[in-house]
């Protein structure tokens, strides 16, 4: 039988240089997330079905009516986990004693058995950042601020877009507006379809004259909300003024929804362009379901794939290939020192014009050759893979020049 040899669609390789670009930017993103206080934790890709499942079951979102479901050799109902959120209810219902504010930060690989496209997988890599049990404003910016240095420091260009569920609720209840999710679901497409397209859309929900009204309250500015007491401006007035505090700006969307309907509070989305590439919120009654309690949280999550996309950071090479010619005892020494001041580098025997070859394939930056008269003169010739030059260095000159 002809085994077919090909990927699942959906699913991908990463090679180098992308494999090493998502290492860069993996690092990047964990450097900053530790730097504001978050903390790690890894949890199972595989949990029972039930608990992927929302509180109501007609609250299932999108993304959960997506997963993948699976049958161990027990019959049990299980899945892949779509993202990492719901298992946050989980782990306090295990762990009550965990310390509250909870910072936590999670890198990992989520599944969605959904429609692909050129950047829409069935697996991707998840970053997520959330403070659990802090219900205040400061929580909301520092998850901003966050994303903010997160996509400064890999030079992405970004706006930030707030908006809160509180408002969108008390606008639709404004206009008598009953079925307030389907709704909701059709202003979400607004960015994407259009105004027009958008109020086709929402005569299946709303007459054409509580569409006519929606739309004018949606284009009011905030202060009309805040004057017209309506709920959650205020927090939308204080986000983005402690936001300002902080040194950056956001901007209000009313039109700006959130698939997830567990969101309670201010939500937000970062954008380039009119893509979102980052988006979270306040979820307060997620979190503590399984213990009858309500625990405010509030985070933010973007995929990797779409950000390897847009990020300009360096790629991190190996450093150097010591290539030995006819003195392998001196190339392991020198390898063994290098390592041991943290220079990443790798050795060969090989001809010098292979080894060359090779390093160019592999993006190392620079060669290090150690012959005869290498050892005899106690220095070695370091060329750098991408000018051409070369140099004559002592060992301790040879470590400082690799170091920069």
């Amino acid at each position: 039988m002809k085994i077919e040899v090909d990927t699942v669609k959906g699913f991908q390789d990463y090679l180098p240089p992308q494999s090493l670009k998502r290492d860069a930017i993996k690092k990047t993103i964990e450097n900053q997330f530790k730097l504001h206080g978050f903390v790690p934790i890894e949890t199972p890709i595989i949990e029972f079905d039930e608990i992927m499942k929302p509180s109501l079951p007609n609250e299932e979102d999108e993304a959960i009516s997506d997963r993948f479901r699976l049958q161990d050799r027990a019959g049990r109902k299980l899945g892949l986990r779509y993202e990492f959120t719901f298992q946050l209810a989980r782990i306090f219902k295990q762990n009550p004693t965990i310390k509250l504010p909870f910072r936590r930060y999670q890198i990992g690989e989520v599944f969605r058995d959904e429609p692909v496209s050129s950047d829409r997988f069935r697996q991707f890599t998840q970053c997520d950042a959330d403070i659990i049990g802090d219900s205040s404003i400061n929580a909301d910016a520092e998850c901003l601020l966050l994303a903010k240095n997160i996509f400064d420091k890999l030079k992405i260009n970004t706006i930030i877009e707030i908006n809160n569920r509180k408002l969108l609720n008390s606008i639709l209840e404004s206009v008598q507006i009953t079925d307030k999710k389907n709704v909701m679901r059709e202003l979400d497409k607004t960015t994407k379809i259009g105004e027009d397209a958008v109020k086709i859309n929402l005569r299946k929900y709303a007459t054409p004259n509580q569409i006519i009204t929606l739309f004018k309250m949606l284009s009011k500015d905030l202060s009309f909300f805040k004057q017209n007491a309506f709920d959650g401006s205020t927090e939308i007035e204080e986000l983005i003024d402690k936001c300002k505090e902080l040194g950056f700006d956001v901007v209000f969307n009313p039109f700006m929804v959130r698939g997830f309907s567990y969101y309670t509070g201010n939500i937000f989305e970062i954008k380039v362009g009119k893509t979102t590439i980052a988006a979270g919120g306040r979820y307060d009654k997620t979190v503590g379901k399984f213990i009858g309690k309500e625990i405010p949280a509030v985070g933010i999550s973007f995929g990797l794939e779409r950000i390897t996309s847009l990020a300009d950071i360096p790629i991190e090479t190996t450093k150097a290939i010591i290539i030995s010619i006819n003195e392998d005892k001196a190339m392991i020494k020198l390898a063994k020192i290098l390592r041991k001041e943290g220079i990443s580098c790798i050795t060969t025997s090989d001809k010098v014009s292979k080894a060359l070859e090779y390093a160019n394939s592999m993006l190392i930056q620079n060669a290090i050759f150690i012959g005869e008269e290498e050892v005899e003169k106690k220095k070695y010739k370091l060329k750098n893979m991408k000018s051409g030059k070369e140099q004559f260095l002592t060992e301790k000159a040879l470590i400082n020049a690799l170091k920069k």
